[in-house]
């Protein structure tokens, strides 16, 4: 199988893995053809990675590894449009929440090798995850391959299908969470009277070293948010409040609700 590349979809994520990899040793820039509906992303990567743009068809006629990185929603499309030009010596690697390997299989009625993969935003750092699981036909060196490429991004966990909906709840929508976080404590920083540059330092800053405690301690979060806590102090005042306004169950329903939606659009393809 050649090892040039196809990308439908130029769009952040398919962005950040041609960033990856022309930073790492995995060699598959040689070549590569992108195809997206906006021709201004499509020049963007033949100005930055020397892609060549290409229609959809002709794509997936040249290349045998397909990196498949568009909307959920614009899945079927793309296959429907391309169906005659796929052969069973392809790799298709899918970015797209909620389609499963089994959905992009029967969509296109052949023995095909496809890797799903579910990356999340800190991959445009250098600081991502990535899960990836393998469809039927796809071999052990297929998804060696794909952990490869994806690990340029950052780290990679091969997880069974089954738990991918759960992944795309939790890691794959849980940056928004995160940014969430993070503004709502700038913003009460700057309720109490700090300016925003200060508040900014000290939330990213409180953020990034609690993580790093969590890391490094291996403890649980309850028990090193326990030893922040000191009877009648200002820490546990406000837990209080925040175990008041329901914190927990606020994240319990985000997750559940974002879970659920992968769900449904993987049945909305």
């Amino acid at each position: 199988m050649s090892r040039i590349p196809g990308i439908i979809g130029c769009g952040k994520m398919a962005y950040a893995l041609l960033k990856g990899i022309n930073k790492s040793e995995t060699k598959l820039l040689d070549g590569i053809m992108v195809n997206d509906t906006d021709s201004g992303r499509s020049n963007l990567f033949q100005h930055e990675f020397q892609a060549v743009p290409t229609e959809q068809k002709e794509l997936v006629k040249s290349c045998r590894l397909v990196i498949l990185a568009v909307k959920p929603q614009q899945v079927q499309t793309v296959l429907a449009s391309t169906r005659e030009h796929w052969t069973s010596d392809h790799l298709l690697i899918s970015i797209a929440a909620g389609i499963t390997t089994s959905t992009l299989e029967n969509e296109l009625g052949i023995h095909l090798p496809v890797v799903r993969v579910m990356p999340n935003t800190p991959c445009l750092v250098g600081e991502g995850i990535s899960a990836i699981s393998g469809g039927r036909h796809a071999s052990n060196a297929d998804v060696q391959l794909v952990e490869k490429m994806f690990n340029s991004l950052g780290k990679t966990l091969v997880v069974d299908e089954k738990y991918m909906d759960a992944v795309t709840a939790v890691s794959g929508s849980g940056p928004a969470y995160i940014f969430l976080v993070i503004e709502s404590m700038i913003n009460a920083a700057l309720q109490v009277g700090l300016d925003v540059n200060m508040a900014r330092d000290l939330v990213l800053n409180t953020m990034r070293g609690s993580v790093s405690m969590i890391e490094q301690s291996g403890e649980h979060p309850a028990i090193l948010r326990e030893q922040v806590c000191s009877p009648a102090g200002t820490t546990i005042a406000g837990v209080r409040q925040l175990e008041e306004n329901g914190i927990r169950k606020a994240f319990f329903q985000a997750v559940e609700k974002a879970f659920l939606r992968s769900i449904e659009l993987g049945k909305d393809k």
